[in-house]
């Protein structure tokens, strides 16, 4: 499951978010968007969690809560048909 995470402190790296998502479970990958200028994180990150019920059950957990401050938005990514069609 491909989980979005918004309204991230600049200073939550990836290694934050791995720890708080593998609480509920296993995760893949964390991928923190940056600025291609500066590096700087864009308070934006993908969170992958290949098991469906345990990313649900992170979503439910983490949606609303705070981290480093900021008052976080998780859901999942919901994908259109065709939307990755070449």
């Amino acid at each position: 499951m491909n989980i979005h995470v918004d309204n991230l402190s600049v200073n939550v790296i990836e290694d934050d978010l791995r720890k708080l998502f593998t609480t509920y479970g296993t995760v893949g990958f964390v991928v923190i968007v940056r600025n291609a200028t500066n590096g700087r994180s864009k308070g934006i990150a993908y969170v992958d969690m290949p098991v469906h019920a345990q990313g649900k059950q992170a979503i439910s957990a983490l949606n609303d809560t705070e981290l480093d401050g900021k008052r976080i938005t998780v859901r999942e990514i919901e994908y259109r048909a065709g939307e990755f069609n070449n």
